[in-house]
């Protein structure tokens, strides 16, 4: 009995010295958003037999608006997708139209990639879907990290839990796992290289991977960012599509 007290005890201390869970899920997404940012990157999807490549040009307003075009290859050459708060629009050069991606559509991958429209629409303020708790610590990338387990606190939410392991002083996320209701594992993200910009650190190669498809997953490299950048009003419009 005095064994078992002994651990209880010292399990209350160890908890007891983790910082807030929903605290630290302010500071995550305190370094991730800006009123608006530039990025150039390239996107490599690794299939099963090869690898192509994506390169795009995303302008990003808060959290509410998006337009990425996409620069290379000539095949999706002039592609365009809009975010407007919680409606999406793709441009295809090819068909000369524009679509709006909704419902069922939303699951569907986005080039191929293992990233969906559904993760592109999906708030990036995670204070705003989920609920956090830390339950541990780790070494990633020579860096101390917080491992915390989020819980969705809305229904309408793509995954309904997450882990992410986060660092303890730059609050950018180094890892991340992905579960359904089922608790089974869906998607997970690695972070392979950080960068500085201005006075934020931020992935500069990414992995991500669909844990219900085969192949290699899809790498994400930030070529540039630059933070609040002029953006001029007209990007986010439906008319900036067939420009």
């Amino acid at each position: 009995m005095k064994h078992i007290i002994i651990y209880f005890l010292t399990t209350l201390t160890l908890y007891a010295q983790y910082p807030d869970g929903n605290v630290l899920l302010e500071k995550i997404d305190r370094n991730m958003i800006s009123r608006n940012k530039i990025i150039i990157s390239r996107m490599i999807i690794h299939g099963r037999r090869a690898s192509r490549t994506i390169e795009s040009k995303s302008w990003i307003q808060g959290s509410e608006k998006s337009f990425t075009e996409y620069l290379s290859p000539a095949r999706e050459k002039g592609t365009k997708m809009l975010k407007l708060d919680d409606e999406l629009w793709t441009y295809s050069p090819s068909a000369d139209r524009s679509i709006r991606i909704s419902g069922h559509m939303l699951r569907q991958s986005v080039m191929g990639s293992d990233l969906s429209y559904e993760d592109m629409m999906e708030d990036p303020k995670m204070q705003n879907l989920y609920s956090a708790g830390v339950i541990g610590e780790d070494t990633l990338l020579n860096r101390s990290c917080w491992i915390l387990e989020l819980q969705a606190k809305v229904p309408d939410v793509a995954y309904h839990s997450r882990k992410i392991w986060v660092d303890k002083t730059r609050y950018n996320i180094l890892k991340e796992e992905r579960f359904a209701k089922s608790g089974k594992l869906l998607k997970t993200t690695d972070i392979l290289e950080i960068m500085q910009a201005d006075d934020r650190w931020v992935a500069k190669r990414i992995i991500f991977k669909d844990a219900l498809k085969q192949g290699r997953g899809t790498e994400f490299i930030l070529e540039s960012i630059e933070f609040d950048a002029h953006i001029p009003d007209y990007i986010f419009s439906k008319a900036a599509l067939r420009k």
